[in-house]
């Protein structure tokens, strides 16, 4: 005779989008009886469940930090690469028009020295988050679509990473000496304002940094989880092995 568990406890973290919470929630410890087969793997609980959620999270914000917060991680990844500020785009049209290609290069590079830097303060915030996910916020996450666990992380961590990225991009600022880059280019457009009666610009890069870091690294997070819900090489512990092998 074969237990198996009711298809709601065949848990990915995107997977599900229909039903209730309570009916959810009810339903992830119950097992069913199937006279016709046998099988000794017992029904996963509920216990489980949430506990496969929150480790598939620590997997995934493991990685994405690990990926991130190493040199390259941003300036060599396309996907998250941050480009020269946009609000400043005329500053680089005209510095380039100026012959100060290599100061462009240089600033757009150490923009991201910086954002690598600052994301290797996210994952104690992270995981703070998903320590204290509620078997609701774990019953949300599945019925929330794609993307739902890392929409449950940003709501939960948005405010508190920019808070802690703020005075480390801050920091790296003045490490990789951005502001060295930075400040001939965006003196000499406001030179140029000045005669052509144009609007000065001055962007403020911490926040603009910040801002770029935090979106890299969700943008990261969510693909590492899409991973571990899709591919079974991914899923490098037991606990996942069995919650997300039982699709």
């Amino acid at each position: 005779m074969k237990k198996l568990l009711i298809p709601i406890g065949l848990i990915s973290v995107l997977t599900l989008s229909s039903g209730s919470c309570e009916v959810l929630e009810e339903a992830a410890d119950i097992v069913l009886t199937d006279s016709g087969s046998t099988s000794s793997t017992p029904a996963l609980t509920n216990s489980e469940v949430i506990s496969g959620l929150k480790e598939a999270l620590n997997v995934g914000i493991q990685n994405s930090v690990n990926l991130t917060s190493i040199t390259d991680g941003f300036l060599k990844n396309s996907e998250i690469r941050l480009p020269f500020p946009q609000d400043a785009i005329k500053v680089k049209e005209k510095a380039l028009e100026w012959g100060l290609d290599n100061q462009v290069d240089k600033f757009e590079t150490t923009l991201n020295r910086a954002a690598e830097e600052a994301t290797k303060e996210a994952l104690p915030i992270f995981r703070d988050a998903i320590l204290n996910m509620s078997i609701q916020d774990g019953f949300a996450i599945l019925n929330g679509g794609d993307g739902a666990a890392t929409r449950f992380l940003n709501e939960k961590t948005n405010a508190k990473l920019v808070a802690a990225f703020s005075p480390k991009v801050e920091a790296a600022i003045s490490k990789v000496k951005l502001t060295e880059y930075w400040s001939p280019i965006i003196d000499k457009y406001n030179t140029a304002m000045t005669f052509t009666g144009g609007q000065k610009l001055n962007p403020d890069l911490n926040e603009y940094v910040t801002e770029r870091a935090i979106q890299g690294l969700f943008h990261m997070v969510e693909k590492e989880e899409n991973k571990i819900r899709k591919d079974p090489i991914a899923r490098v512990t037991d606990l996942l092995k069995r919650v997300f092998g039982s699709l």
